[in-house]
């Protein structure tokens, strides 16, 4: 399989293996161990917004892999993984500019909170539909995408 196919692959298991480490690991250990909560939490929006640009640029690499057997730009391409990517990549734009800005000026803090994480599980459930429909499309199957194999 050519490099090509394999982006948008690699780019969706890097989207939703960035978002599973970050919001299931790497954060809930930051308010275990850190300092103290305020400290924890500076560190926690610094890495959700590098997961966002992570998230944005993951999603492009799975657009430009958008395309029918003929080559050509279909929204249909990997049984609609195309609106998945779409929703996951305006999750995490209006988590970055819409949420984000409200929890650190600290404006209704429960409730804004609780909207990122929303849209945080948006994002990783559209990155997982994402990654199982681009790896069971023909071309992305568990022998490489040869037909001869068994599987």
């Amino acid at each position: 399989m050519a490099w090509k196919a394999r982006l948008p692959v690699l780019a969706a298991a890097l989207w939703w293996g960035s978002l599973s480490a970050i919001g299931f690991l790497v954060v809930p250990l930051l308010f275990q161990n850190a300092a103290t909560p305020a400290m924890a939490g500076k560190l926690a929006a610094k890495l959700f917004s590098a997961q966002c640009w992570l998230g944005l640029a993951c999603g492009l690499f799975v657009l430009m892999g958008a395309r029918d057997e003929e080559g050509t730009p279909s929204l249909g391409w990997a049984g609609g993984a195309v609106a998945y990517v779409l929703l996951g990549m305006l999750s995490a734009l209006l988590q970055e500019f819409v949420v984000a800005p409200r929890i650190v000026a600290r404006e209704n803090l429960a409730a804004w909170h609780s909207a990122g994480t929303a849209l945080y599980a948006l994002q990783w459930l559209c990155a997982l539909v994402v990654l199982v429909k681009v790896t069971s499309t023909p071309g992305h199957s568990r022998d490489g995408g040869n037909p001869e194999l068994p599987p």
